[in-house]
């Protein structure tokens, strides 16, 4: 509709994952980056969360393009299955017949086809989308797939991806075995403000705009709306483009984004005496504004548990330095005990020959006294011709 208005080729900010559009942010890069490592690395357990809308599945579809021609993948999107649903949805994506309910047969196709795949030396990824809604049963599950191997080689490599519930659910007790086996993690963050101007940008060029189409006050709404989750951002600016086209604007301007926002329902932070306007009145039925209230309260709740759930993850990155600063205080310890310990034999050594010195001038100390200087001799040595030698021997051997 507005395509043609502003010359487009297509329209720029679809809700459905598409990898052309693909925006790699630093994060994006990063998590890119994870992914790939741990699947060229042959890594078991591979585990990539973040909130809805961050672009998970646009990333994963943008990974497949790279690596389908030499790996054989199947993904997963429908999780709220039964352990044996799921193996047989897995051999549907493998495109071989599953057995009813005879879980232990379908177990058994699945391995001979990952031998089959391991002979042709071809590696198997299983992608698994909305993880978060696996139940601890079918995740056990999950686990004990990740078993099937030959020699020390896994048959199966499984990448976990959902939201932030996922990894909160994989910290239970009885998932530990799980946990213990995901080598590679990234969580995926929203866009910060200036990612926000450069995904929207990006975006437009992508489809032959102007990349400041929307001023930057415009943008600057848009990511305060949308807390920088492309999702949003991609609904807000579809919506800003049909009402400038309506009001055959050429700058989507921040008033444009206002109006969107106020016809969405989106709604800045009320005050304690704003909220109690709001409420509705004893026997009275909750109004419009009441409902976006529950709204913004919600959005605000989701917001709390991001914060949590960061504040966790650097809990969990604090531990793992920690962990790795008590092994190399240990190490440094361990290099210095030895030190001391050939400190201390040569010191032993050296007491044990001073003891022995003291020793032998304890016992000259018994000899007879001489007769004196001027004592006559009789061809022998005299008492201090051999005090003289002693202590000569004594210097010459201290």
């Amino acid at each position: 509709m507005y395509e043609k208005f502003y010359g487009l080729s297509e329209k720029p900010f679809h809700i459905v994952p598409n990898p052309h559009f693909l925006y790699l942010s630093a994060k994006h890069q990063h998590a890119l980056t994870y992914l790939e490592y741990g699947i060229r690395e042959g890594m078991g357990f591979i585990l990539l969360t973040g909130e809805i809308g961050t672009g998970k599945t646009t990333l994963i579809r943008h990974m497949l393009n790279q690596i389908e021609a030499e790996i054989e993948v199947a993904v997963i999107f429908n999780t709220n299955v039964s352990a044996n649903q799921l193996l047989s949805l897995i051999l549907q994506e493998f495109e071989l017949e599953a057995d009813g309910a005879d879980k232990a047969r379908n177990l058994d196709r699945i391995y001979q086809f990952l031998i089959q795949k391991y002979a042709k030396r071809s590696r198997v990824l299983l992608i698994i989308d909305e993880a978060q809604n696996l139940s601890d049963e079918v995740l056990e599950e999950v686990r004990m797939l990740s078993n099937l191997q030959a020699d020390d080689t896994l048959l199966l490599q499984i990448m976990l991806v959902g939201q932030p519930e996922l990894k909160a659910k994989l910290k239970r007790p009885g998932l530990a075995q799980l946990t213990q086996r995901i080598a590679v993690n990234y969580h995926l963050m929203p866009l910060n403000r200036e990612e926000t101007g450069v995904y929207i940008a990006s975006r437009l060029e992508k489809v032959g705009g102007d990349p400041e189409l929307f001023s930057q006050e415009a943008i600057d709404e848009i990511y305060r709306a949308s807390n920088g989750t492309p999702r949003s951002i991609n609904l807000f600016c579809d919506s800003a483009l049909v009402y400038g086209f309506a009001d055959e604007l050429q700058k989507i301007d921040k008033g444009i984004i206002l109006q969107v926002l106020e016809d969405k329902g989106d709604f800045a932070w009320a005050t304690e005496a704003e909220t109690a306007k709001l409420l509705p009145a004893q026997g009275e039925a909750p109004g419009a504004e009441f409902a976006e209230l529950v709204q913004r309260l919600a959005t605000v709740e989701r917001q709390v548990q991001e914060f949590r759930f960061q504040l966790s993850l650097q809990q969990d990155e604090l531990e793992k330095h920690a962990e790795g600063f008590k092994d190399e205080i240990v190490r440094q310890l361990t290099v210095q005990l030895e030190q001391e310990r050939k400190k201390s034999g040569k010191l032993l050594l050296e007491y044990g020959r001073v003891k022995e010195r003291v020793k032998w001038l304890e016992g000259s100390s018994t000899l007879p006294a001489a007769a004196g200087p001027d004592a006559p001799h009789d061809g022998k040595p005299s008492v201090s011709e051999k005090k003289a030698k002693k202590t000569s021997w004594f210097s010459f051997r201290f």
